[in-house]
């Protein structure tokens, strides 16, 4: 079956006919979801159905759910959380380090619970980025803590609860974005770190996490690295990150309508493939933007296919447990 280099996003609530006969014939490799596409049990569980029906296979439905600022999935809907970085900082006041550790698990558990149950089966968390104190308010409390090995570790466990829970976990933003004093959904960040401390520091933190089987992008310029392009559309940027950091999952762009990239959408789709990104993500659900981006991306092959392949081995089957005595046990840990 033909696939197409993209992660894509519906526009409402109901997949019309439109936007079904569209992606049938783009054929995706997965699709994202959005508040704009979430009302109720029912509807949500519909609409993960109408998608993967649209491309005819068990593709993959991602969701920013990272819980705190970040997320789409809301009460009564789902568990609503503190953003990461107050949690850990919260557990490890109150009970130390190795208690955040088991909180940062069962948060991630709890999370996927939500998600299964709905058809979700891929979330882009958890945010890999080192909280630097110049790290812009977008992102910092969406970080899980202040040095490389606090924000490897605590990673490792968020990863491993999505996966006990049935749900494929999406590290971000590679190679790391917490240098950034800019939003990046609107500027475009410049780091002027040298290559060396980046290494020991926030690339490091990616190095740690090189065996999971997606990571998104970073649309920030590493002027050490590559002074002229962004980390999303760099050939010598992925060389480091494939060769030197070692990550050899997929690595899918953020989100190609960030005002953070300049030109076309073609020329930003050919950028970011033929830079070494695998997919490519679009999110406001625009279809004449989405048909740009695929009639410039083509087909998914070679060793792009061959990872993105790979990285659906990964999909578990939910593992139950006892969802309720985690809950409580996760609850008593933040004082509740």
């Amino acid at each position: 079956m033909v696939v197409g280099p993209t992660i894509l996003a519906p526009l409402g609530l109901v997949l019309g006919e439109t936007e079904r006969a569209f992606f049938s014939r783009v054929t995706p490799y997965g699709f994202i979801l959005f508040a704009r596409n979430l009302d109720n049990r029912d509807q949500i569980k519909m609409l993960c159905a109408d998608l993967r029906e649209s491309v005819g296979r068990d593709t993959p439905i991602f969701i920013d759910q990272e819980g705190g600022r970040v997320q789409r999935l809301l009460p009564p809907l789902a568990t609503q959380f503190l953003a990461p970085l107050d949690e850990v900082e919260r557990v490890t006041a109150q009970h130390g380090p190795k208690a955040a550790l088991r909180a940062i698990y069962l948060r991630h558990r709890l999370i996927a619970a939500d998600l299964v149950a709905l058809g979700i089966d891929a979330n882009c968390a958890p945010t890999a980025d080192i909280a630097w104190p110049q790290t812009h308010e977008f992102l910092r409390n969406r970080c899980y803590g202040t040095t490389t090995k606090q924000v490897s570790t605590l990673c490792v466990a968020a990863a491993d609860g999505l996966l006990a829970g049935g749900v494929l976990p999406v590290i971000k933003h590679i190679p790391g974005h917490g240098r950034s004093t800019l939003d990046t959904h609107f500027d475009l960040p410049r780091v002027t770190t040298t290559k060396a401390e980046l290494m020991q520091t926030d690339f490091a933190v990616f190095r740690a996490l090189a065996n999971l089987p997606y990571a998104m992008t970073a649309h920030l310029i590493y002027s050490a690295i590559d002074p002229e392009k962004p980390a999303t559309c760099s050939p010598a940027m992925m060389q480091i990150i494939r060769a030197e950091l070692g990550y050899d999952g997929v690595v899918m762009s953020d989100d190609l309508s960030m005002k953070s990239l300049s030109g076309t959408l073609t020329q930003r789709t050919t950028s970011a493939l033929e830079a070494g990104c695998d997919l490519v993500l679009h999110c406001n659900g625009a279809l004449d933007e989405m048909d740009e981006i695929c009639d410039a991306a083509g087909n998914l092959q070679g060793s792009a296919l061959v990872r993105s392949t790979k990285a659906l081995t990964w999909r578990t089957p939910f593992k139950r447990g006892n969802i309720e005595a985690e809950r409580r046990e996760h609850s008593a840990l933040l004082g509740g």
